[in-house]
Order: C-alpha cells, then sequence, then structure tokens
C-alpha cells in the first residue's frame, strides 16, 4: 500500500516536480500552498509536503504523514499525536546545515571584524578607524544544540581555531570537532566560559528563554550571542539590555519574536546587533532546497515501514534518535 494523494505545500521548480513524481509515479501530486486551500479541500490528501497551519491539523482526517520543509518544529505541529494519532510526523531536519552555519561564520567574522559599523560609516562617508577587532582563533564557542546546525557550524570555527563546546539533550561523548559535549543542565556552569554563544534549538516550552536575564548575567565580558533557531530561546528585552550595559559586545540574531518583528522594536537601532529577517534557512542556498526534497522523497516513498529521516519525537519536539 502507497501513499496516493500528496500536497506539496512548499516552492518547488520544475525538475522538483518532475523528481517528486518520478519517486511515486502512481501517486497524485497537487503543487500548491495550503494556506489558499479551504478545509474540505486539504481533508482527501494522505500525505503533506511543506507548510500546513498547525490550527488546521484537526481537519486531515485522512492525513498518514506530514513532511515539514523545515528543521525546528514549532510546538503547535506536536498536537498532531493527539489531533491526528494515525499520522507520521517528519521535519527536514539534516537539510540546512551548511547555509545556516556559512550564515552564521559569515555573521561572527562581521561582528568581530565591526563590518556592519563600518559599513554604517560607509554610507556617511565616515573615515575612520573603529579600534579593536577579535579574532575566533583561540576564542572559546559554546555551542547549544549541537545537532546538524550546531555541528556543521562547530566544524566551521574549529577550521579557524576555536575551542569548541556542545550542548546537547542527553549527554553523549565528544566527537570531532567538539572539545566537549555537556547537557543542558550544565548551561550556567559553561556560559562564563564562552566568547561566543550560539543557539539553534527548536521552539519548544522547554527552550522558552533559555537565555533570560539571569544568564545573560552569566555570560563572559564581551561575549557574542548568535541565535539561529527560534526566536523565543531569547528574552530579546534582556539580551537588550545585557549588550547597552557592556555585558555583551554583540548579536548576531536571525529570528525574533514575533516575525516580522515590529518597526518600533529597539533592535532595529541597536548598532552592536546584526540583525536578520529569518533568512539563514529557508530556500536561499541552492543546496537546501535539493536536500528537503531529497528527505521528503525519501519519507514519501518509505511509508508506512520506514525507516523514516528526521522522524519527530513528540516528547522532544526534535527528531527522534536512530540506534
Amino acid at each position: 500500500m502507497a501513499l496516493e494523494n500528496i500536497l506539496v505545500s512548499m516552492p518547488t521548480r520544475p525538475w522538483h516536480r518532475e523528481r517528486f513524481q518520478q519517486a511515486m509515479p502512481e501517486a497524485n501530486f497537487v503543487f500548491q500552498d495550503s494556506n489558499t486551500m479551504a478545509d474540505d479541500e486539504l481533508a482527501p490528501f494522505d500525505a503533506i509536503v511543506g507548510y500546513v497551519n498547525p490550527n488546521r491539523l484537526h481537519t486531515l482526517t485522512n492525513l498518514k504523514l506530514l513532511q515539514l520543509s523545515f528543521s525546528g518544529v514549532m510546538e503547535g505541529f506536536l498536537a498532531l499525536r493527539e489531533k491526528q494519532p494515525q499520522a507520521i510526523l517528519c521535519s527536514a531536519s539534516g537539510a540546512y546545515g551548511q547555509a545556516i552555519a556559512e550564515y552564521q561564520l559569515a555573521g561572527l567574522l562581521s561582528v568581530y571584524k565591526l563590518l556592519p559599523q563600518y559599513r554604517d560609516n560607509q554610507h556617511k562617508k565616515v573615515w575612520t578607524d573603529l579600534g579593536r577587532m577579535r579574532s575566533i582563533r583561540d576564542a572559546t564557542v559554546l555551542v547549544v544544540g549541537a545537532g546538524s546546525i550546531g555541528s556543521e557550524f562547530a566544524a566551521l570555527v574549529k577550521a579557524l581555531g576555536a575551542r569548541v563546546i556542545g550542548i546537547r539533550r542527553s549527554q553523549a561523548e565528544a566527537m570531532p570537532p567538539f572539545d566537549q559535549m555537556h547537557t543542558m543542565d550544565q548551561l550556567d556552569e559553561l556560559l562564563p566560559q564562552a566568547d561566543v554563544v550560539s543557539l539553534s534549538l527548536p521552539g519548544t516550552k522547554d527552550t522558552t528563554h533559555v537565555m533570560d536575564a539571569r544568564r545573560f548575567g552569566l555570560m563572559k565580558q564581551d561575549a557574542v550571542i548568535m541565535n539561529v533557531g527560534r526566536g523565543s530561546a531569547i528574552d530579546q528585552d534582556a539580551m537588550l539590555e545585557a549588550i547597552r550595559s557592556g555585558r555583551l559586545s554583540g548579536a548576531v540574531i536571525d529570528v525574533t519574536t514575533p516575525e516580522p518583528l515590529p518597526q518600533d522594536s529597539p533592535l532595529w537601532e541597536e548598532p552592536r546587533i546584526l540583525l536578520t529577517p529569518h533568512v539563514s534557512g529557508l530556500f536561499n542556498l541552492d543546496i537546501t532546497w535539493e536536500n528537503v526534497v531529497d528527505i521528503a522523497i525519501h519519507n514519501l516513498s518509505h511509508w508506512p515501514r520506514g525507516p523514516f529521516v528526521s522522524r519527530v519525537d513528540y516528547e522532544s519536539g526534535y527528531r527522534e534518535r536512530v540506534g
């Protein structure tokens, strides 16, 4: 038995659509944004690839597989276990590592080399040496969320001479590129050691405000905070206060709460924050697009027995551990 009616609710190029149809020639594919469809139009699909509003999960009575096109699983999707218990939930975890890690490296180097400030001065035609820069070499980088994205970033900074400490949900041996590996309950004792704290966490109740005022107070003087997971991981007011008080030297922020960031948010005006509109992932790097399609095709064609790539563990919101 195979999946028959499949909605692909994510952007696709012609060759992506051909790949889906060649992989499952007996299936009926519809390529359309789910947001443009009524509930009765969505109900017949037994598989959806991409995005569907989690508030509509209760309408998907025929659903057997929901394949999300993004890595971090928002908590609303975890309700699928109750609303459609017959369905399998998979993320695209593993597809975004290269794109987001390269963004993180670019952002960190930009902050360390004062490039945003120099760009501002360029626009003002100001020729001024802004002084001290910093190097990744010999810096201690704390990667909070040592999955595929965190591991790719760790490899890049390790290659430039950093000492890299990882944090995972469960204890694991430190394997290259990590020098050490710890669990979340050790975050407080690790923060004072870190020159850079990088967050790549999903948006769940356990990750909300992981970085609050107390923990910003534990961070090393002149450290940099980075967030590419979900904006909810950071108390933004506390972060801004830590930067303005001189506790932190800067931040690289690709995700905020809410999104889009309101125009009256003070984050826009802070020169030591490098702020981008959730663009580190998406499909802005071609390889990411191809990776997501690869994962989706694998999981569609392996239903119902699997194995499934990046199947979501409902308890944690992360992908299931294999082995």
